[in-house]
C-alpha cells in the first residue's frame, strides 16, 4: 500500500509539471500572438515593423530553449491554421509561405539558439546580452530577407527587408538586455 501512495504521488507531480509547462507554452505563444498586434506598416516596404522578434527572444529566456520553441511552433501552427496571430491580425498558410515568411520561419531556429545561448551562458552582463540578442534580430532579418528576395530582388530585399529595421533592432536588443539583466539580477538575489 505504501508503494501504491508514492507512485501515486508521483504520477501527480509528473501531471501538474505537465499541466504548468502546457500552460507556460501556450502563454508564450499567446505572447508572441499579442507582440504581432502591436505592427506599424513601412510605406516602401512588404514588411510592418513589429515587436515579434522581442517576443520571441523574451520567450526564449522566460521559458528556455526547449518550451520556448515549442511556443514559437505553436505561434506559428495557430497562424497556418489561419487564426489572425500574425503583424497586423493576420493568419494562414500565405503568411509563411510569402514575402514575410522567412521572418516567421526564422523565428524558430534563430529562436532556439538564443535560448541555448542563455543556458550555456554563464555572463549576464547587459553588453553580452545585447549584443547576443542584436545578432540574432540580424539573422532573423537576414533570414528574411533573404527569403524576401524570391519575390523581389536581392537590393530591393535587402534595402526593403533590413535596412529599416536595424535601428529597431537596436532598440529591441536593448530592451532585451535589460529584462534579461534584471532576471538574472532577480534570480541570484
Amino acid at each position: 500500500m505504501h508503494i501504491k501512495a508514492n507512485q501515486l504521488r508521483t504520477v501527480q507531480q509528473g501531471f501538474k509539471t505537465y499541466t504548468l509547462n502546457l500552460a507556460l507554452i501556450v502563454a508564450g505563444s499567446l505572447f508572441i500572438a499579442l507582440s504581432a498586434r502591436v505592427a506599424v506598416p513601412v510605406p516602401f516596404s512588404m514588411v510592418p515593423v513589429t515587436l515579434q522578434t522581442l517576443a520571441v527572444l523574451i520567450v526564449m529566456a522566460l521559458l528556455g530553449s526547449k518550451r520556448g520553441t515549442l511556443s514559437v511552433l505553436l505561434y506559428l501552427s495557430e497562424g497556418l491554421a489561419g487564426l489572425p496571430v500574425f503583424a497586423m491580425g493576420s493568419g494562414g498558410f500565405y503568411h509563411l509561405t510569402g514575402p514575410t515568411g522567412g521572418y516567421l520561419l526564422a523565428f524558430l531556429p534563430l529562436g532556439f539558439l538564443f535560448g541555448r545561448w542563455l543556458e550555456w551562458s554563464l555572463e549576464r552582463r547587459f553588453l553580452n546580452v545585447w549584443v547576443a540578442g542584436f545578432i540574432t534580430h540580424a539573422a532573423i532579418l537576414f533570414f528574411g530577407a533573404l527569403w524576401l528576395s524570391r519575390f523581389v530582388s536581392w537590393e530591393p530585399a535587402m534595402m526593403k527587408g533590413i535596412v529599416p529595421f536595424i535601428p529597431g533592432a537596436v532598440f529591441k536588443s536593448v530592451i532585451l538586455a535589460g529584462i534579461i539583466n534584471r532576471m538574472s539580477r532577480i534570480r541570484e538575489s
